[in-house]
Formats: C-alpha cells, structure tokens, sequence
C-alpha cells in the first residue's frame, strides 16, 4: 500500500466528473488500499479517487468506527435536512463553512469484487457520503454554499495562496507519501 498525494483546489481533475468504474481486479483493490491508507494517514472521514488524480467512481469513509468504500455509488437521499454542520476537505486545507446536507442518505453501489453494497446513514455519515460523492460529479463543497457563507468562501479561496498552501502541504506529507500510479493516473485519468 501507498500513500498518495491530495490534489488541491485549482486541479481540473476536482471539477471533472468521474467515471463509472467498469474493471475489477488487482489494480482497483490497491487503488481502495492506497485510498484508505492516504485517508487514515491525513486522519480523514473521506476521501474521492478524484482527490488523489484518480477520475474513477470510488470513495472510501471512515466516521464513528464504520468504515468501508463504495464504487459507482448512488445516493438516495431524504427529503428533509440536517442541521448545518461545519464542514471542510482536504482538497482546500484550512477551509471550513457550514453546508446544508440531506438529514438521510441511502448509497448503494459495489465493493472491489463487484458485489452490491448498500448503507443506510444519517448525520455525519450522509454528510460525508454526500460530500465524496459530490467529488465524483466535479463538485466541491463550497459550491453548496450560499449568500455571505458562499462570499467569504470565495473570498478565501481568492486570496490564499494556493500555491504555497501545496508546497507546505506535500512537504508535510513528504515522509509518508508514495505512489504506485506513476503520477496518480488510474484508467487512463
């Protein structure tokens, strides 16, 4: 297994809409390795393959001892919300605003063999199984959010430095970082 690096805002491949994962076998379950490993590594709840440069239909989670990834997910999600909890990612460090999710989520999908999955959750596990798949579809978090929320965000982002933000970022994670992607492609991303 390997730890890989996490693209930052401004990656086209975080606004690109993933696709379907249609092979299963070794490649995909070291790819669900390397995944879990980077999110454990970076102590987070999530992490979408686009995240790590991968345009394939894949997160893996880990909220409140339940863990696990789902490939080609689809939500179903309730028809009422959740509080607004603050939320941030990984792929825009230092970022957090509160974002309005669905209070129910329902995601199905497969596992790396191919067979089905299906999770019920609600609060922070629809919040995380909302946002992921949000990477899938090219959408970031603060494209959820709305009036002065959604302003200052816009804001921060504008006016942090990115690019230095990356520098600090890989050199902080240098000492554990590895890939077996050549570059973090995977089918041809």
């Amino acid at each position: 297994m390997a730890i890989l690096s996490i693209r930052i805002i401004g990656d086209p491949v975080l606004r690109t809409v993933a696709d379907p994962v249609t092979e299963f076998g070794p490649e995909l379950a070291k790819l669900v390795a390397d995944m879990t490993e980077t999110m454990e590594d970076v102590d987070g709840a999530g992490l979408a393959a686009p995240q790590i440069g991968v345009s394939q239909r894949v997160f893996t989670y880990r909220i409140g001892g339940v863990e696990g990834h789902i490939i080609n997910p689809v939500l179903e999600n309730s028809e009422d919300f959740q509080p607004d909890e603050g939320e941030g990612c990984l792929s825009i460090p230092g970022l957090g605003f509160p974002v309005r999710r669905y209070r129910a989520t329902r995601a199905t999908g497969v596992d790396i063999h191919g067979n089905p999955v299906s999770v019920d959750a609600e609060g922070m596990l629809a919040r995380c199984f909302q946002h992921e798949t949000d990477h899938l579809d090219g959408i970031l978090f603060t494209d959820r959010l709305e009036g002065e929320d959604r302003k200052a965000a816009l804001r921060a982002i504008r006016n942090a430095n990115y690019h230095a933000v990356t520098e600090q970022t890989t050199a902080k994670r240098a000492t554990s970082v590895g890939s077996s992607f050549g570059g973090g492609s995977f089918g041809g991303a």
